[in-house]
């Protein structure tokens, strides 16, 4: 915490009045003390009042022509430049109504003419005291706003590189490519936001969820780092019993993530938005699916538009054992699977922005040097 700082130099008084005779008397009075400027109209004082440096307090009379003193007051506090100085009005109007209005219009204090030097002097060095801890209070409170914001964004940097490490460490493992996650990425963004103002979606599909799900869709298949080498590398038909050992990738990746929120002992959301997306975004609209046999509405929303964004790459794109299907071709068969394997409201979306998803494919394709290179990493690890 900075220590509570001092007025460089000697603290700057406004005092305003159209009198010629009390700004001779004020200045005689607060010269010795603190630096004066005077002001003779509303005008002025207001220019004055929001130069840079502003004062640090205003003395202001209340009956002047043309913009009486209480005008001055509301217009100093309905300006950010002005508000936070303090106002005390010095005037002759001496009157309960006169002191409550002054008081309700943001004045810090109200004395009534004919002034006693000593009050004076003791209100002005009070409320300048409570003006100096006041910017100390606001100085350190913008201080600390920042330093949480500083480290807000380093949090979610460490995220963020968490999440693509994971998501690496996973990728090393299979035939997907690094554009394959963000491929998939993009396309769980597209259908989100083109989902978001969907009645059965829009309560789910707020900015900041829609921001996590872009974050985490890279984790989708983060269980495959626990799938056996020769059953994970294998381009040819699975045997039951293998199949049923792929299937299980997504339970790993929902444990893979559980046990992480332990570890860390808090629901990380980052962690919270990746289980759903791992564990169910194999499950299928019409209870096919695995591995818990959910339909319909009991497939988390995540999981579902990740079952659109994985199956359209999985189609459109090259692996090392075979070439991208046409995307027209893609997405028929997504159309064919309508009310089975996918959301219909979603693959309706989805028809809607097909060339976002086109344009995404294009965008992140992989080129004959990343088969080759993901090959080669492969070879190199004795993962083929």
């Amino acid at each position: 915490m900075k220590e509570a700082p001092e007025f460089p130099g000697r603290a700057t008084i406004l005092v305003v009045d159209d009198a010629p005779a009390n700004l001779t008397l004020m200045n005689k009075l607060l010269e010795p003390h603190y630096k004066v400027k005077v002001a003779t109209n509303g005008e002025n004082a207001l220019r004055i009042a929001a130069a840079d440096p502003p004062p640090d307090l205003i003395l202001l009379d209340v009956v002047m022509p043309e913009m009486d003193g209480y005008e001055v007051c509301r217009r100093i506090m309905a300006d950010d430049r002005t508000r936070q100085i303090p106002v005390i009005f010095l005037t002759a109007k001496a009157e309960l109504e006169d002191e409550r209005k002054g008081l309700e219009l943001g004045a810090v204090d109200y004395i009534t003419k004919p002034i006693s030097p000593p009050i004076v002097m003791a209100r002005v060095k009070t409320h300048l005291g409570q003006k100096k801890l006041a910017d100390f209070l606001r100085d350190n409170n913008d201080f600390l706003e920042q330093e949480v914001a500083k480290r807000t964004r380093e949090v979610m940097a460490n995220q963020d590189v968490t999440i693509l490490a994971m998501a690496f460490l996973a990728e090393t493992r299979d035939s997907d490519t690094g554009g394959h996650i963000r491929r998939t990425q993009y396309y769980v963004k597209a259908l989100a936001l083109k989902l978001r103002h969907h009645p059965r979606f829009c309560d789910f599909l707020t900015d900041a969820n829609i921001d996590m799900l872009f974050k985490t869709s890279p984790l989708h298949d983060i269980g495959k780092v626990g799938i056996p080498d020769r059953i994970l590398q294998n381009t040819g038909r699975f045997e039951p019993h293998e199949l049923e050992i792929m299937k299980s990738h997504t339970t790993l990746g929902r444990d893979a993530i559980e046990y992480a929120q332990n570890a860390l002992g808090t629901n990380a959301d980052f962690l919270v938005f990746a289980k759903p997306i791992a564990y169910s975004h194999q499950e299928k609209w019409d209870g096919s699916g695995y591995p818990q046999g959910l339909a319909g509405d009991d497939i988390p929303i995540a999981a579902r538009l990740m079952a659109v964004a994985d199956v359209y790459d999985a189609l459109i794109s090259r692996r090392v054992y075979k070439e991208g299907m046409p995307h027209e071709k893609a997405v028929k068969i997504l159309i064919d699977g309508r009310g089975s394997h996918f959301d219909p409201d979603m693959i309706d979306a989805f028809v809607e922005i097909q060339e976002e998803f086109r344009a995404i494919a294009q965008r992140f394709a992989d080129s004959d040097a990343d088969i080759s290179k993901k090959k080669e990493y492969q070879e190199k690890a004795g993962t083929v």
